[in-house]
């Protein structure tokens, strides 16, 4: 029996970072992609985000890869919105994303961080934040 458990931080953005996600629209969807992933053997280990970007944390399985996964939740998330008419208008998710490991140490400081996001972007601007991440961890050399 294998026995798998690679954690990452994984983060994207409605198309050109449209703000569309108000509180009541955040939950629904954050509803829907937690019963989606777990209903589909993506194990969602906390969710949290802003008007115009998630954050997500995945325990990759045996078998899946960050790319398939970052497709299925955000394909399937966007139709499911577009389908049941949470919005005015049509919702899509920018194509890139951002995504890296995290160990098993910094997980409690990961999750507090993702539940925080409402509190933490009255300050700080995802560009901001994506900025931080990418430097933090070494990224935008």
């Amino acid at each position: 029996m294998s026995f798998v458990k690679i954690l990452v931080h994984l983060v994207f953005s409605t198309k050109d970072r449209r703000p569309l996600m108000s509180k009541e629209v955040r939950n629904l969807l954050f509803n829907h992609i937690t019963d989606y992933a777990s209903k589909n053997g993506i194990y969602l280990e906390q969710i949290g985000g802003w008007n115009e970007h998630i954050h997500l944390l995945v325990s990759l399985g045996k078998g899946q890869s960050i790319s398939k996964v970052a497709m299925l939740l955000k394909g399937e998330s966007s139709h499911w919105m577009n389908k049941q008419k949470v919005l005015s208008e049509d919702f899509y998710w920018q194509d890139d994303y951002y995504a890296v490991s995290i160990g098993e140490s910094g997980k409690s400081k990961l999750i507090a961080y993702i539940k925080n996001q409402v509190e933490h972007h009255k300050s700080q601007g995802y560009l901001q934040e994506i900025n931080e991440i990418l430097s933090k961890y070494k990224m935008n050399d």
